[in-house]
């Protein structure tokens, strides 16, 4: 299993391809590198993809603190210049996203492009019902909380098509999965985060927002404000999606990135 050692932190990650641009993937809150195992698959041919894992969650490391969104960043950032991917194209999921603004704000050399899918700049508004999914799950499991905590990440289109009821129950199992201490600490530190938004506006990276219409935890509003606060940012609504729009439209989000990507190069 391939780690490295970022910021006092054994991190996971996958490499895949040999291309000359290189390709960052950054995953949400409870998930994994694996939620763009779509993309890798196709863009593998012609950039080299690595996806990793937050310390914390999926593979990496359950350290005793550093998991505040700054800390999650400067991981990022280390992981890229040791991996000598800079400057790479970033994309960032919900919390990927976080951490793809702050790279972008504070280390804008680290990045050739910046693709920001499902995210907010913001505070975290639902601060008081997070933090009580975050109790339960730590000192009760995760099991407790799936059903409520599945509704937040994907949306209805894919919860209710029966036709995906295997990889929903795959993605279940692997939220209940994760590491009772690790996931707690990640989420304490995606709820407890400061907001960028003012500092948007200091974003000189090509950008791309991403939001998926069906997406309850990062609307479509909070995207929008994303894109018009930074400078020539595009942005594009991902039909029938949720806050895991990588699973629930690969086609469509694997597309719309390569067709970013394209542009940029």
């Amino acid at each position: 299993m391939p780690t490295i050692e970022v910021n006092h932190a054994e991190l996971y990650y996958q490499e895949h391809g040999d291309g000359d641009e290189t390709i960052v993937f950054s995953h949400g809150l409870l998930m994994s590198s694996d939620m763009f195992r779509a993309q890798i698959d196709f863009l593998k041919s012609r950039y080299r993809c690595i996806a990793y894992d937050h310390r914390g969650q999926g593979r990496s490391q359950v350290t005793e603190d550093g998991y505040d969104m700054d800390n999650i960043a400067k991981d990022a950032a280390e992981l890229i210049e040791k991996l000598d991917a800079a400057p790479c194209h970033f994309v960032g999921l919900s919390m990927g996203g976080f951490v793809g603004m702050r790279l972008a704000i504070h280390q804008p050399e680290l990045l050739k492009s910046l693709t920001l899918m499902d995210t907010s700049a913001d505070s975290e508004p639902n601060i008081r019902s997070y933090r009580r999914l975050a109790f339960v799950g730590r000192w009760l499991g995760f099991g407790i909380v799936a059903k409520p905590v599945m509704r937040i990440m994907f949306g209805e289109t894919f919860l209710n098509d029966p036709a995906r009821t295997k990889e929903y129950k795959d993605w279940r199992s692997r939220v209940v999965g994760n590491d009772r201490t690790g996931a707690t600490r990640a989420a304490q530190g995606v709820i407890e985060r400061d907001g960028v938004y003012e500092q948007l506006d200091q974003i000189k990276t090509p950008t791309l927002v991403m939001v998926g219409d069906e997406d309850m935890a990062t609307t479509t509003e909070k995207a929008r404000r994303i894109h018009e606060k930074v400078p020539n940012a595009g942005m594009v609504t991902i039909p029938r999606a949720g806050h895991s729009s990588s699973i629930e439209q690969p086609e469509f989000v694997t597309r719309t990135i390569e067709t970013f990507l394209s542009e940029v190069s």
